[in-house]
């Protein structure tokens, strides 16, 4: 399936917005990860963080995936052709699993227990962002540069 000059600027707008959102919101994530483990308010700080985690974070990573193997499915770069579009989407597959599986009980731990979340929980939370925004780096960098050319 092709699309059209003008749908797919559009389809790439949409996976670009996505993307960017996604970072953003792991940023946030990321400071609201430190700012509660160095103390600060942590009865403020980890509903904050559990409420955005879970009410932009995990969708964002479903809408990412689903927009970029669209992308990809549409475009002369296709899902399965070049090693770096197979690069990004075990990337991006990898990072849905692990916001699924290990963050989002994290997030809703830190939802409803607020301050009272124990130690293992709060590293956890701060661990996860960092992780995530170094393979968004990472994918974004694979984007701009293209290497390894085409799956032979």
């Amino acid at each position: 399936m092709r699309l059209t000059p003008p749908w797919r600027k559009a389809v790439l707008t949409v996976h670009v917005a996505t993307s960017v959102g996604w970072l953003g919101v792991d940023l946030v994530l990321l400071t609201l990860g430190a700012t509660g483990l160095a103390g600060w308010r942590p009865e403020v700080v980890y509903p904050a963080m559990g409420y955005v985690g879970l009410a932009l974070f995990t969708p964002l990573s479903l809408l990412v995936w689903l927009v970029g193997v669209f992308n990809a499915w549409t475009t002369p770069w296709r899902v399965l052709t070049h090693w770096w579009v197979i690069t990004k989407l075990a990337i991006v597959t990898l990072m849905l699993v692990l916001v699924v599986v290990a963050l989002r009980p994290n997030l809703v731990a830190a939802l409803d227990l607020g301050g009272a979340l124990d130690f293992r929980h709060r590293l956890n939370l701060l661990i996860a962002p960092i992780v995530s925004s170094t393979l968004l780096v990472i994918a974004t960098t694979l984007s701009t540069y293209k290497p390894w050319g085409r799956r032979a």
